[in-house]
């Protein structure tokens, strides 16, 4: 039995796992998106000469991490932290913490893994309720993160 292979793993088992008050909470989503990390760049001309411009680097940014699951109950520590940020009205400090995205094999072992840094929620969106479809009624939850790191 072999854990690792070369070939590229499935998109479809993955695991989110955020660090609350209270310890690990291990949550499902449907939908995770928003591991991106790109590096801006400095446009420099060339002084004196026309031909060259010279791109600088300058930092790097990230897209939001974007996670969507079925409406979770009002109990679910991550609906508390959401509320508490969102529903605030900054009185209190907004709480940040690490979440780890693990994206794994078959045999339920993690194959490569991200963690982002400082994330808090900005933006906490219910799913349109349609009459006509026999759909599970879906949040979004959009998070701001400091920096993101491949872990495996």
């Amino acid at each position: 039995m072999e854990l690792f292979s070369d070939y590229p793993p499935s998109s479809f088992y993955f695991k989110v796992v955020f660090t609350l008050t209270g310890g690990l909470t291990d949550t499902s989503f449907q939908d995770v998106s928003g591991i991106t990390g790109e590096l801006n760049a400095e446009e420099v001309e060339e002084g004196g000469e026309n031909r060259f411009v010279h791109l600088l680097p300058k930092r790097a940014k990230h897209a939001n991490l974007v996670l969507k699951r079925g409406i979770a109950g009002m109990n679910s520590p991550l609906v508390l932290w959401c509320k508490s940020v969102i529903e605030g009205d900054f009185s209190a400090s907004i709480e940040t913490m690490p979440v780890m995205v693990y994206l794994m094999n078959e045999y339920q072992v993690p194959v490569r893994g991200w963690i982002v840094d400082n994330a808090y929620p900005v933006k906490w969106d219910i799913g349109e309720f349609n009459s006509t479809k026999n759909e599970v009624a879906l949040e979004t939850i959009e998070l701001a993160y400091s920096t993101l790191n491949r872990i495996i």
